[in-house]
């Protein structure tokens, strides 16, 4: 299979980074090691290239009416320059996607959808929308970079984007980023205060090398998607294909804030609604490891000789100094504090549920935290 590239797979190469197939793409995994990077994104700032997530725009008097049948939150109380999660369902209210949505204007947004999913998603939302409301996806033509981290605000206005320090978390606005036209977000999957950057992919380059050399003084590091996991876990944020897929109810994935059912008429709310109110037979929690190892997806986790459940998710935590994950266990073992166990290679390793997210989110600009 031939993989696909970002406008950055130059640059990539050039700084040495170690590069991975990553949902059809070739992506830099590490530049110098997760842990250096991860520990720059808390403590100063990292710059990950995300091109590879993908951009589909709705257009059109019937736009917002197509985005309130598809989304399980209301986008008509959306305003302009205002961001939104939500989740995408199908009729059996499993999750077909977890994306962003972007208020363009009175008829027009985009959603910012995970990397394996830009064909199911822009598919779906043809599928699932009128001739008036205009489907497009804009994902070739869009460059993707994330700026993390506390210093992410002072990088940018260095490069001339000084503007970007105003927007409350959840906004965006059109702000010129190093001479490049670009749409920049107070949003990102880190845990840690920053900005997404939309920007034509011809001046991804231009904006990424500018990033880097402004940044390099406050020690900003390039980062790779090993850091992204990492920073992601510890804020316990989702995971496509790992905590939700087109099978997983949003209500057993902790997700129920973001399901609006009173407002109704979402594909997947009636099925959702039932599933809640039947009861799940598994709910996703966090854990930290007690003895030695790392609980990798897939692995089996039980109380004495029982299955009670999988870990999704799990890695090192660079910031709390042992291993953590996710996983889904049935509801009795799903309080905080209950020690269970997680067969390792083998071997079964003691475990205990824990609150998240694992690591406190950075306050947003407001003193609100990121979600």
């Amino acid at each position: 299979m031939t993989l696909r590239r970002t406008p950055l797979y130059a640059t990539h190469r050039r700084l040495g980074a170690r590069l991975v197939e990553f949902a059809g793409y070739e992506m830099p995994v590490q530049y110098s090691s997760i842990i250096a990077e991860h520990k720059a994104v808390r403590d100063a700032a990292g710059l990950f290239d995300v091109s590879h997530m993908g951009q589909i725009r709705l257009e059109g008097p019937a736009a917002i009416a197509a985005a309130e049948r598809l989304l399980t939150r209301p986008v008509a109380s959306l305003r302009p320059g205002r961001v939104r999660y939500a989740l995408l369902c199908n009729e059996a209210g499993g999750v077909v996607d977890d994306v962003t949505v972007y208020r363009l204007a009175e008829d027009a947004l985009f959603l910012c959808v995970n990397a394996a999913n830009v064909e199911k998603d822009y598919r779906w939302c043809v599928r699932h929308s009128p001739p008036e409301a205009g489907v497009r996806d804009t994902s070739e033509q869009t460059g993707l970079l994330a700026l993390q981290g506390p210093a992410s605000a002072p990088v940018l206005a260095g490069v001339g984007a000084a503007g970007a320090a105003d927007l409350a978390r959840y906004a965006f606005a059109r702000i010129e980023v190093a001479g490049c036209p670009a749409l920049v977000s107070r949003t990102g999957y880190t845990g840690s205060d920053g900005f997404e950057i939309y920007l034509d992919a011809g001046d991804a380059e231009r904006v990424f090398q500018a990033l880097l050399a402004q940044g390099e003084p406050l020690g900003l590091e390039p980062a790779g998607l090993g850091a992204r996991d990492t920073l992601r876990l510890e804020a316990a944020l989702p995971l496509y294909g790992h905590e939700i897929d087109d099978t997983t109810s949003p209500f057993e994935a902790g997700l129920g804030r973001f399901v609006k059912l009173d407002a109704g008429g979402f594909i997947g709310a009636e099925a959702i609604a039932r599933r809640r109110d039947a009861g799940s037979t598994r709910t996703l929690v966090g854990f930290v490891v007690e003895g030695r190892g790392v609980a990798r997806s897939g692995y089996e986790v039980v109380r004495g000789d029982v299955v009670v459940g999988k870990v999704t998710s799990g890695t090192p935590s660079p910031s709390l100094g042992k291993c953590i994950g996710l996983a889904y266990v049935s509801p009795d073992c799903a309080a905080i504090g209950t020690g269970l166990e997680v067969r390792i290679r083998g071997r079964t390793t003691p475990v205990r549920v824990v609150a998240t997210p694992f690591v406190p989110a950075a306050p947003g600009p407001t003193g609100r935290v990121q979600r």
